[in-house]
């Protein structure tokens, strides 16, 4: 089933325009990827289809019951709520429904609607239609899917009482996020879900979207994240919109290999006008060739003639050299604890060393303080306790992800130029141009720039201090795809140390030759890349589930002979109370039966008795019974007592 068609879509802002004939298509189950530079209309495009833009011509054609859900780039979720009275807003409906069926009920039980059979049969059906309605649209449980969503993206069960006003940004855009995906629409319109969300959580994040019901429909610059969740690929490029089936991989792949077929189609088909061309030049005025020359040249005439294949738009161009060359030792921590003032500290007692050419990746949840050891180990921030000590010749290149250095009342020029002004101005121009700020963009003002234009600037100046040792937070963010491989191949080749933060996997994967993952516990060390750590880490697990399984059947074990020793002891200490209560039954017939002697014996010295032959005769009878009962007993005791 066909969700979304965009029909010869087009979108201008005044004069320029951003896109042009645009078709796209979703279809059920599509995990649709849109891909482009910045500034390439992507956002703009998934505004049109959301409805919250115009476009100038075309056609959306959305079938009248798909429902769809959006969510803009870093759009955070504005409530007064709590978290938890919040995400139950989706379920409002169900809310209502499950009060009625409590009224239902209520009624149900009033004597009167049991006393009137027509009204209680009523009551009954409306309850039945109504409880499997309510059933069927997941009345019991929404709840288990609000915890399993707000799990998912990292709020805890006491987090939910907290209200949203009082959030962080980043907490609310996951939030937003989560709340979107509880309304669980046909299709889902995500632009760049990725941001502000940890490894865990992303990894979440692409296990929830495999698994989505729907269709979806995503912008984003993360390709890890793309080559696991899509499998269709639209590339918006100089306005137009091209279809590639497959993954992020798969779309550049086919991409280059289409390149390379039109290529050749055009660079053939120049061939054959050339041929015709130069025999219709030559044989034209001949006499005796001008009919071949004429049929040529009508061949010329209707001759389709490809354009030339247009290959990638202009790209950044920059490479990281330094000044001199570090020792071995670039950095040692010892025993480092840190924070911010005022403030229970984010970690405490890290060791790390960072030796010459290495390449760390620093990893670990928001929040467990990997900006802040960064921000210490630039000496923007004190260390609460420990060392930081730093090798020679150390020189350090800092690249903050909020670009929080840059002048917002500068131009982009005397940006870089007020940092070097011994560098020429057509140098300082030059290296602005290898970051695309040509012409008249080299005058804008740093506070009209866009998140991207930010980076590169901030890259640019990165660039130009030549430091040995590059510490980098988040160094991908607001950057395109070209602009990631750009400074990948320049970081791959920078001959310095480097230290970065990043959420962006496949940038991750690349760079890193050692991953240093921030634990509550400390600092784990994993010398490979990102595919390696995901390895050993799923290994650490396996094997720590294995442990704790011979943890519990060795304990099993224990716990078994233990158990039997306490049966046993259970039953020793019942067959002791057994052996007393006996002793104490023997002890007290025997004194019965030692009683009934002596009085019997007594008797047969009464002179009326032993002159009754009868009577003694019974009496010596019945001593002797007792006498024997007694013996009997006597040995029984002895026993009982051994």
């Amino acid at each position: 089933m066909i969700l979304l068609q965009c029909v010869q879509l087009t979108k201008t802002f005044g004069v320029e325009p951003i896109l042009s004939n645009i078709k796209l298509e979703v279809h059920s189950q599509d995990r649709v990827a849109i891909v482009g530079r910045n500034g390439a209309g992507k956002s703009t495009l998934l505004k049109i289809i959301a409805g919250k833009l115009s476009y100038n011509s075309g056609d959306i054609i959305i079938p009248k019951d798909v429902t769809i859900g959006y969510l803009a780039q870093d759009t955070g979720l504005e409530s007064s709520r709590s978290i938890w009275d919040e995400m139950l807003t989706v379920f409002a409906p169900l809310i209502q429904m499950e009060k009625e069926l409590r009224n239902l009920e209520a009624k149900m039980s009033d004597p009167e609607c049991i006393s009137d059979e027509k009204v209680y049969e009523k009551l009954l059906k409306d309850y039945d239609l109504l409880s499997e309605s309510f059933k069927e649209r997941g009345g019991y449980k929404y709840e288990a899917d609000i915890r399993g969503i707000l799990s998912g993206l990292h709020f805890s069960d006491k987090d939910y009482s907290t209200e949203v006003s009082t959030l962080s940004g980043g907490q609310k855009t996951r939030l937003a996020l989560g709340k979107l995906l509880l309304t669980r629409p046909d299709l889902l319109i995500l632009d760049e879900p990725t941001n502000h969300l940890d490894l865990e959580t992303l990894a979440w994040l692409e296990q929830y979207l495999l698994h989505y019901d729907g269709a979806i429909l995503i912008v984003s610059h993360d390709r890890y994240f793309l080559d696991k969740v899509a499998n269709v690929v639209y590339e918006i490029s100089r306005t137009k919109a091209t279809k590639f089936v497959g993954n992020y991989s798969h779309y550049l792949d086919e991409k280059a290999k289409r390149y390379e077929i039109e290529m050749k189609q055009y660079e053939k088909q120049q061939d054959e006008i050339d041929k015709l061309r130069t025999f219709v030049e030559k044989n034209i005025a001949r006499a005796s060739t001008t009919k071949r020359a004429q049929s040529r040249r009508k061949q010329l005439e209707r001759m389709d003639v490809l354009d030339r294949p247009q290959g990638d738009e202009k790209s950044a161009r920059f490479s990281f050299e330094i000044k001199k060359q570090t020792g071995n030792d670039v950095l040692r921590i010892d025993q480092l604890s840190g924070g911010y003032p005022n403030s229970k500290p984010l970690f405490e007692k890290l060791t790390l060393a960072v030796n010459r050419s290495e390449s760390i990746a620093l990893l670990g949840p928001n929040g467990i303080g990997k900006s802040t050891l960064l921000k210490i180990i630039t000496e923007q921030l004190s260390p609460v306790a420990g060392t930081i000590k730093y090798g020679s010749n150390v020189t350090i290149g800092y690249y903050d992800q909020e670009q929080a250095k840059l002048n917002s009342n500068k131009q982009v020029l005397y940006e870089l130029w007020d940092d070097y002004p011994l560098t020429p101005e057509k140098e300082i121009r030059t290296i602005l141009g290898n970051f695309l700020f040509s012409g008249d963009d080299v005058l804008k003002s740093v506070s009209d720039l866009s998140g991207g234009e930010k980076a590169r600037v901030a890259l640019a100046k990165l660039m130009m201090q030549k430091a040995n040792f590059l510490i980098l937070d988040e160094p991908t963010n607001h950057l395109d795809l070209d602009s990631k491989e750009i400074l990948e191949s320049a970081l791959l080749d920078y001959p310095g140390t480097i230290l970065f933060v990043s959420h962006d996997r496949y940038f991750v994967n690349r760079m890193a030759t050692r991953v240093v993952e921030m634990t509550y516990e400390g600092l784990i060390d994993y010398i490979g890349d990102y595919d390696y750590y995901l390895l050993k880490k799923q290994e650490n697990l396996e094997r720590k589930e294995l442990k704790e399984k011979q943890e519990v059947k060795v304990q099993h074990q224990e716990e078994q002979p233990n158990k039997q020793t306490f049966l046993q002891d259970k039953e020793a200490k019942r067959k002791e109370r057994q052996r007393q209560r006996r002793l104490e039954e023997i002890e007290q017939t025997i004194e019965k039966i030692e009683l009934s002697i002596a009085e019997k014996e007594e008797a047969l010295c009464d002179p009326e008795v032993y002159q009754d032959h009868n009577q003694v005769a019974q009496l010596n009878n019945e001593i002797e019974q007792q006498k024997q009962e007694l013996d009997s007993l006597m040995e029984e005791w002895s026993e009982l007592e051994e």
